[in-house]
């Protein structure tokens, strides 16, 4: 069986819209974005702190990928839009 070409200029343009996609989605997720180091609101009475890998946003709010230090590969947690209790993501402040 023969390999099967794939057009270089085809590919060029999807990799490029998919690119800019998921760039767009990381960096418009409100204020944070991937990479910044935050706290999150968990069972314990403690905030704990972690780094954002992925941000997705969604009509009742955004949910954010977090890497914990028991967690490495991320725990997804949602942050509501209109609804204070419902935030568990926020930036971690620098004292």
């Amino acid at each position: 069986m023969g390999m099967s070409r794939v057009d270089p200029l085809r590919h060029s343009v999807f990799h490029t819209s998919f690119c800019n996609t998921l760039t767009s989605m990381i960096n418009d997720g409100g204020n944070m974005k991937v990479n910044d180091l935050v706290t999150v609101k968990t069972d314990g009475e403690l905030r704990r702190e972690g780094v954002i890998l992925a941000v997705e946003e969604f009509n009742e709010g955004i949910m954010y990928l977090v890497a914990l230090d028991d967690y490495p590969a991320g725990v997804w947690f949602f942050n509501e839009i209109d609804s204070r209790d419902g935030t568990f993501v926020e930036l971690r402040q620098v004292r």
